[in-house]
């Protein structure tokens, strides 16, 4: 499976990105996808998932009144919408994929990156004016 991620760029505070993963290959054995952000001299961590097939959904408290996910298999696209940008919110941002029934299931396990068999090659997002 190969996951492609795009869609990041410069924008401004207050502006909206759409960031788009696209999987390829065996697919058929993904659950779970997830989007996992990364700022510079920072850990890695959980921003939102979605089961493969639909439903699941699940953003942190912290992040779901800017943050929004969608799924679709048919397709084979997971989006990530970010509404009113921060400069905090900078970040590269990697789609993940897994196989796994625990992730699908378990929210603590969606939130660890070890949980995840598939990553795209992340997108960087600036927020800067």
């Amino acid at each position: 499976v190969q996951l492609q991620a795009s869609g990041g760029g410069l924008v401004q505070p207050g502006d909206s990105v759409r960031l788009s993963c696209v999987a390829s290959g065996p697919t058929f054995g993904i659950l779970f996808m997830a989007w996992f952000r990364q700022a510079p001299g920072k850990e890695r961590d959980f921003v939102a998932g979605v089961g493969w097939r639909g439903g699941n959904r699940h953003i942190p408290d912290s992040l779901k009144d800017r943050f929004a996910i969608t799924g679709d298999n048919a397709k084979n696209v997971v989006t990530l919408q970010i509404n009113g940008l921060k400069p905090e919110d900078t970040a590269v941002y990697y789609c993940a994929a897994s196989t796994s029934r625990q992730t699908l299931l378990n929210l603590n396990a969606r939130r660890s990156r070890s949980r995840y068999d598939y990553w795209g090659q992340g997108t960087l997002v600036t927020v800067s004016s």
